[in-house]
């Protein structure tokens, strides 16, 4: 056995008294911070329940489409979502799906600009990675804890908590899209007198698009994986299934919930995939002209 060397009493009881005077002091407002995203979580799921099925299938098929340009994905989304209504799923996924959808609307918006910034400043840089390499490496049951203390269980610690783990791809992704466009392209707009602004929104983001958008293809599936540990604190949806089906030693239930989430992941991984090899062809294409 390892000596005692510190006792290390004294520094669990500071941390915990610490965050029992946040919840007790600070709790009614970051409630009330974390609302809105409650309110959109909510709303996606009304609208997505709301939603006729069949319409669901031509949106997503339409969608599928678009991205490839052949039959091929359309036939793998409609018969994935057909698996989905014939296992009597359709409801959870549905949950599921808005879970992510409100997790992943949350990073991009929160986690685009961070990655622009970093892309322009080292120090920035410098003092955002290890911030993210904890994020990535933090067992997510970890920061359940003060999210749960904090707003009780439901569903804002469920999608605060995916929104955490789901954050870091996209950061680093963008950050690294920016570093990587050719400095003679940055060189050439300089040469044409181009603000700072003008050549980000004009020429950096638009040739690091689909770098980015791989980034947001790893916050989905990364969203997507939260599932069944954000079902613990009450998320609902395809993960609570998988949770009933090992508390209640019910294979079936669990298989089925189970493989629920691996079909939605295809979908939108599929999507995403191929919505970021149309922008790499076109801009390949654009680069050769």
């Amino acid at each position: 056995m390892f000596p005692e060397l510190i006792d290390t009493r004294p520094l669990r009881r500071a941390i915990d008294d610490g965050l029992n005077w946040v919840v007790r002091n600070w709790g009614g407002e970051l409630e009330a911070a974390a609302y809105p995203l409650l309110m959109l979580l909510n709303a996606i799921e009304r609208l997505l329940v709301a939603t006729p099925w069949w319409l669901i299938f031509l949106i997503l098929g339409g969608v599928a489409w678009l991205a490839t340009r052949n039959w091929r994905l359309p036939a793998l989304v409609l018969v994935s979502l057909f698996f989905l209504g014939l296992m009597g799923l359709w409801r959870d996924a549905m949950a599921t799906t808005a879970l992510m959808i409100a997790a992943t609307l949350t990073v991009i918006v929160a986690s685009i600009p961070i990655g622009v910034w970093m892309s322009r400043s080292l120090r920035v840089r410098q003092i955002i990675t290890p911030i993210l390499d904890l994020m990535q490496t933090l067992p997510s049951f970890v920061y359940l804890i003060p999210a749960v203390m904090i707003f009780g269980p439901g569903k804002i610690p469920a999608l605060l908590a995916t929104i955490v783990y789901a954050a870091p791809p996209l950061v680093r992704l963008t950050d690294l899209g920016l570093r990587s466009v050719d400095p003679a392209v940055m060189e050439a707009s300089r040469s044409f007198g181009t603000t700072p602004g003008q050549r980000l929104f004009g020429v950096q983001i638009p040739l690091a698009l689909p770098t980015i958008l791989a980034g947001v293809n790893q916050t989905t599936m990364m969203a997507l994986a939260m599932v069944v540990i954000a079902s613990m604190i009450g998320a609902g949806g395809l993960g609570y299934q998988v949770l009933q089906g090992i508390g209640r030693l019910e294979v079936s239930r669990g298989l089925f919930a189970g493989l629920g989430i691996v079909v939605l992941a295809i979908i939108f991984d599929r999507i995403t995939q191929s919505f970021g090899k149309q922008l790499q062809a076109r801009i390949g294409l654009s680069e050769a002209r």
